[in-house]
């Protein structure tokens, strides 16, 4: 099992899905993990799961359209634990429809969701990783991002971007010894693809060699990887958790 003991994390997501699945493992394994979502209501579900956890979990309001959210959860943190050890981009939204139906608005909240917010994220724990020289950031993109969409291609934009803002950050932040990976998952078993047609759903599942969705379990694990220290000499690096479906460069 990882050892995430005496590890200060801070992950966005954790209402539902890959973020809930995410910061149980974190704190399962130790950490001292603070998380932020929109859905108070389910975060407080989350905490409740973490009952008899070897580390502990705390929940953060926040929405990451709004960049007064994301420095009162940087603030919040710092104040109680310094500084992060590791971040994770887990978050994210997005309703499938074609690009031309999408309004400014919904371009928009895509837009700040999926990209503007991590990097803001990122950039408040920042400089305490540096003069640590050290840490870890694991942000969650998407395979629309490196192969694209149908019927989603402003998130694919967006996800794209995260790919290439994490590999130019990892490039500048070597030198401090902070690591930067990304994991895209394919579908994966959520409450937002369960949400979607069952018809798409069931091409989906033919789509993919294994035949099956991914589960966030599975994608949490690709996550827990790259902020442990068995990737302690990988950096700028993009992880497909997809069962075969894209299998790209």
């Amino acid at each position: 099992m990882i050892d995430f003991d005496g590890r200060t994390v801070v992950a966005t997501g954790g209402a539902s899905g890959i973020g809930r699945a995410t910061v149980l493992k974190f704190a399962r394994a130790g950490a001292r993990v603070f998380f932020g979502d929109v859905n108070a209501e389910q975060a407080a579900e989350t905490v409740a799961m973490a009952d008899g956890a070897r580390g502990s979990l705390d929940f953060i309001p926040l929405d990451l359209a709004d960049r007064a959210t994301i420095a009162a959860f940087a603030e919040d943190v710092l104040g109680r634990a310094g500084r992060a050890d590791i971040v994770a981009n887990i978050a994210g939204w997005d309703r499938g429809e074609p690009f031309m139906d999408n309004t400014d608005e919904f371009m928009d909240k895509v837009i700040d969701i999926n990209l503007h917010g991590p990097i803001r994220f990122t950039r408040a724990f920042l400089p305490g990783m540096i003069e640590a020289q050290a840490g870890r950031i694991v942000s969650v993109s998407s395979d629309a991002g490196r192969v694209g969409s149908s019927g989603e291609t402003v998130y694919a934009g967006a996800k794209g971007g995260i790919i290439a803002f994490s590999k130019s950050l990892a490039r500048e932040m070597a030198r401090f010894k902070i690591n930067v990976n990304v994991v895209c998952p394919g579908p994966t078993d959520t409450p937002l693809l369960r949400s979607q047609p069952e018809r798409l759903q069931e091409a989906l599942q033919r789509a993919i060699p294994f035949r099956r969705f991914g589960t966030p379990d599975e994608i949490a694990d690709a996550i827990l990887f790259f902020a442990s220290d068995m990737s302690a000499y990988v950096t700028g690096q993009v992880l497909s958790v997809s069962g075969g479906l894209t299998m790209a460069d």
